[in-house]
């Protein structure tokens, strides 16, 4: 009993010490991040958006950039999309906190109008500038599965032509950062939707989650599958 119980006990430090390590690195590149000036979009930002969640989550959902309500909160999907964000991964009994949520990009993607700034698609430039971020989050979490939330998250983690109308929902294997990696619609696009269009892509985002977290179950077996 008392070998058993000291097992336990190990285990649960172990854990301990590896969260603690993997917060410890995230937080210094976050410190990091707060001060990149590598783009123009540091020169309209009010806040740099690093991702957030659990730094030792197998999954790591990613989409395209902060939201002007990111923008100020400095927390990514804080929002409108942030509330559907939340709705869609409690259908599946998911809950951020025990994701890793994060974008491609960390500063808000913006042009000046007449009205004030309007959000934009990020430029290659700009993506090219922040990739270290994104590259040194994933590198220390090690997802075993990402999950991109549009098009252009898909096309900087999957593959460079992807298409979210024909390929999402499609699984992809042994991608950069991940040995699987699937891509769905962002919320902040079906939010733009109406009627039947919205109910059916929503539901498009649950099903496409569900398939993430059933994947998820298949870690350990690859693992060992993968050892030698």
């Amino acid at each position: 009993m008392k070998s058993v119980l000291q097992s336990r006990y190990l285990g649960c430090f172990s854990k301990m010490l590896d969260q603690s390590s993997n917060n410890e690195k995230l937080l210094q590149i976050k410190k990091r991040a707060a001060e990149c000036i590598d783009c123009n979009l540091s020169k309209s930002r009010e806040n740099v958006v690093f991702g957030s969640g659990d730094p030792n989550s197998k999954l790591a959902v990613i989409a395209e950039g902060p939201s002007a309500a990111d923008n100020h909160t400095s927390f990514p999907f804080s929002g409108p999309a942030g509330n559907m964000l939340d709705e869609v991964l409690a259908a599946n009994e998911i809950t951020r906190a025990e994701i890793w949520l994060t974008n491609i990009i960390k500063c808000r993607a913006a042009d000046q109008h007449q009205n004030g700034l309007k959000n934009r698609p990020p430029k290659i430039t700009e993506i090219k500038a922040c990739s270290k971020w994104l590259d040194n989050e994933l590198t220390i979490i090690q997802p075993f599965v990402i999950l991109c939330l549009g098009s252009p998250a898909a096309k900087t983690l999957i593959q460079s032509g992807f298409k979210i109308t024909e390929e999402r929902g499609i699984w992809y294997t042994d991608t950069r950062y991940s040995p699987f990696a699937i891509a769905t619609y962002n919320p902040a696009y079906v939010l733009r939707q109406e009627g039947d269009d919205f109910m059916k892509l929503r539901s498009t985002i649950i099903d496409d989650i569900g398939k993430a977290k059933r994947k998820l179950s298949e870690a350990n077996e690859y693992k060992r599958t993968t050892l030698f």
